[in-house]
């Protein structure tokens, strides 16, 4: 009888350790996964403001280029191409949950051709004396650096929550749990290998 007691104590002892080491792994769970969806949000926050200054950058175009076809002889395959470059920048759609290498490359690929074509309208702009005395056009081109300005801190910003988010996905206990629960890292815009080269969108 008391060696009955004993094991019976020994198996509650054993069954409390158990529930014990469940209850931790439970709370640290929930408390990686809180985390990383809490770092995920943020991601996506600053993604979503990415593209919002995108989209800006993108509206202001059409109005640019209508005020320089106004100027007599200005040269219409540059105007056709900040044209095309828009058309393949706006195409470009990625999904704020798939932010992998392909997607972010292919729509960073995208706008830089855009501000490549910008670029070289503007330095093509300063051989006509009539559109330095344009209204709209002086404005247009203090929007434009406004909005290029805005890009790259949406952007710093953007690169610094996934840098956050992905130390978390990659870090231990996170990572056991991020890989339960389907979480992955994510991809931020790369310094472009171009950005000594191209013409730069400023007045």
């Amino acid at each position: 009888m008391g060696r009955t007691k004993i094991l019976k104590k020994k198996h509650m002892k054993n069954l409390l350790i158990v529930l014990g080491i469940i209850i931790v792994i439970v709370l640290v769970g929930s408390c990686s996964y809180n985390g990383i969806v809490k770092k995920d949000v943020v991601v996506k926050a600053k993604w979503s403001n990415v593209q919002s200054d995108y989209q800006r950058r993108s509206d202001l175009i059409p109005n640019l280029v209508a005020t320089v076809k106004g100027a007599a002889n200005f040269e219409k395959s540059t105007l056709v191409e900040v044209t095309e470059a828009r058309a393949k920048a706006t195409s470009i759609q990625v999904d704020a949950s798939k932010l992998d290498a392909e997607q972010i490359q292919k729509f960073q690929a995208a706008q830089g051709g855009l501000t490549q074509a910008l670029g070289r309208l503007l330095v093509a702009s300063e051989n006509y004396p009539e559109l330095k005395s344009n209204a709209n056009f002086m404005g247009l081109q203090s929007q434009l650096e406004g909005t290029e300005n805005r890009i790259n801190v949406s952007r710093r910003d953007f690169n610094d929550a996934v840098q956050d988010y992905n130390g978390s996905v990659r870090s231990f206990p996170a990572v056991i749990f991020a890989k339960i629960f389907g979480f992955s890292e994510k991809t931020g815009f790369a310094a472009d290998a171009d950005a000594q080269k191209a013409p730069k969108v400023a007045f």
